[in-house]
């Protein structure tokens, strides 16, 4: 037997409601009220129908207001339930909030106009001596004309299950992962209707200048990051002001509205540090004088400030596994770590005798890994704050010990990290200080800052002579060379997802290199 499928019609009002009932439930109220007034569609819909009636029930009227001024409701009904209210408030001998309903309100107004001898009647009673239930409630009682009203509005109200528009492109897309038109765990880009498929680039090093961002004429850049998500990249600026960019085109991201208004994320000194939270979802970041903010990233709004979290400035900001801790490191010597919630320190790691250039989570969790100018690397039990590790990267060809730059977690090894020190070579090695494999420039000018790539196959340094090093993490071997500024590089970050590099330097200029 053939069958035949009947397609589904919705009307464009459904979809408008389920609009509505989204930017209700997101807090949106200006978008409700243009999206409202232009299709002229009424949206009366309630959280709980069972509190809604209960609160007039029970008379909770500053509680039935706050839900009415959501409601579009015929004027009658409307009439009966401020009259109502007028009617008690007068009973229990509130009248100047009997008297502000009375004459303030649009729909008392209407029935000013409408129903003179009602309205009179009302007006009567604020300047009676005494109340009479009888009279005033018409021969019913004050129970009764509740429910009645409770009864005729609640007939108005529907009660809708929350993110029902995000609900319903759930469905859909599980329909469809069904019915074989979507791979299982594939993204989708809901607004364009297509799989959003992470590109699976082979990692290859920059040669091409592909954005040079003017940073400003008396600030410049002492940290930039990308997002986990590969969706933003942010500045962190001498005179305090923290930007978001599109890599794509090089500007600021308009997208968030915040930036729109020029109303940027900032603190009152330099911003030395930054990270992104595991989600991408919030930011954190640590400033010359010893304090760390935390932001949300789509509304700019500072959900965390933690005023005196080290005495000195901030080098570093690292968000844990479980983005409720802040690991922290400092010019005053210490590393720390912040509860989010409580705001305040949980552990201290102290045993350097200079500043603590960065510390990072060990791959596993259960580590602290800290870099210092006192030329060691020293690595932390994380529950206990006792020291287990500490060791000094091999000594520059001119002697002496060099401080350390900055450590990072090296993708093909758990177990081993890239140390960058101020000298001309860059390391592979193990948490207890053996080096496993070393790169080196042959150059006089020493490094000052390092990256690696999302896979491990390239470690990227800039150096003193303001050029880009990218070394095989393969061969071991320098396989290019070029300048990228003009002045002292700062640091360099690394796109998650793709073969693209930022480098920032104090020549206000902030550049993207692709390969």
């Amino acid at each position: 037997m053939a069958s035949s499928a009947s397609a589904l019609e919705i009307e464009a009002g459904y979809v408008v409601k389920m609009m509505l009932q989204f930017c209700k439930e997101n807090s949106l109220p200006q978008t409700f009220q243009t999206l409202q007034n232009e299709y002229q569609v009424l949206h009366n819909t309630g959280d709980s129908m069972d509190t809604f009636i209960a609160n007039i029930n029970a008379g909770c009227w500053g509680a039935v207001l706050l839900q009415v001024a959501q409601l579009n409701l015929p004027r009658k009904k409307l009439e009966n339930l401020y009259e109502q209210i007028v009617l008690e408030m007068v009973e229990l001998g509130e009248l100047d909030s009997a008297r502000a309903i009375l004459h303030q309100t649009q729909v008392m107004g209407v029935m000013k106009q409408e129903e003179p001898e009602r309205y009179r009647r009302l007006e009567h009673l604020l300047v009676c001596t005494y109340f009479d239930p009888n009279k005033a409630y018409q021969q019913s009682t004050k129970e009764n004309r509740r429910a009645q009203i409770a009864q005729a509005i609640a007939s108005e109200v529907s009660v809708v299950p929350p993110v029902r528009l995000v609900t319903l492109i759930t469905q859909a897309l599980k329909w469809q992962q069904h019915q074989g038109l979507l791979p299982p765990d594939t993204q989708f880009d809901s607004f364009r209707g297509t799989a959003a498929m992470k590109q699976d680039e082979e990692e290859a090093y920059p040669t091409t200048l592909s954005h040079q961002i003017k940073l400003g004429k008396r600030t410049h850049a002492e940290c930039a990051r990308f997002s986990p998500n590969g969706q933003f990249l942010v500045s962190c600026l001498t005179d305090g002001i923290i930007e978001v960019w599109d890599y794509t085109s090089g500007k600021l991201t308009k997208d968030l509205l915040y930036q729109t208004d020029e109303s940027f994320m900032m603190h009152e000194v330099a911003v030395l540090c930054v990270d992104f939270s595991r989600l991408s979802d919030r930011l954190a970041s640590g400033s010359a004088d010893g304090e760390i903010k935390v932001w949300c990233i789509q509304t700019g709004e500072c959900l965390q400030r933690l005023e005196n979290a080290h005495e000195r400035g901030v080098t570093s900001v690292t968000f844990s596994r479980d983005e409720s801790q802040i690991l922290s490191t400092s010019f005053d010597t210490t590393a720390r770590i912040h509860c989010l919630q409580s705001g305040k320190m949980l552990k201290e790691f102290s045993g350097h005798t200079s500043f603590v250039n960065n510390g990072i989570f060990s791959t596993d969790g259960t580590r602290v890994i800290t870099a210092s100018s006192d030329c060691t690397v020293k690595v932390w039990d994380l529950k206990t704050a006792d020291l287990l590790q500490s060791f000094k990267p091999p000594p520059p060809l001119r002697g002496g010990d060099a401080v350390v730059n900055s450590v990072h977690l090296f993708p093909k090894n758990s177990d081993h990290i890239v140390v960058c020190n101020k000298s001309s070579s860059i390391f592979i090695m193990t948490l207890q200080g053996q080096v496993v494999k070393s790169f080196s420039s042959e150059r006089k000018g020493d490094f000052v800052a390092a990256s690696v790539s999302p896979k491990g196959e390239w470690i990227y340094c800039v150096g003193e002579d303001m050029k880009l090093y990218c070394f095989s993490q393969q061969s071991g071997k320098l396989e290019n060379l070029m300048k990228v500024h003009e002045e002292d590089v700062i640091g360099i970050a690394h796109h998650p997802h793709r073969n693209l590099v930022a480098t920032y330097a104090v020549d206000c200029m902030m550049k993207l290199w692709k390969d």
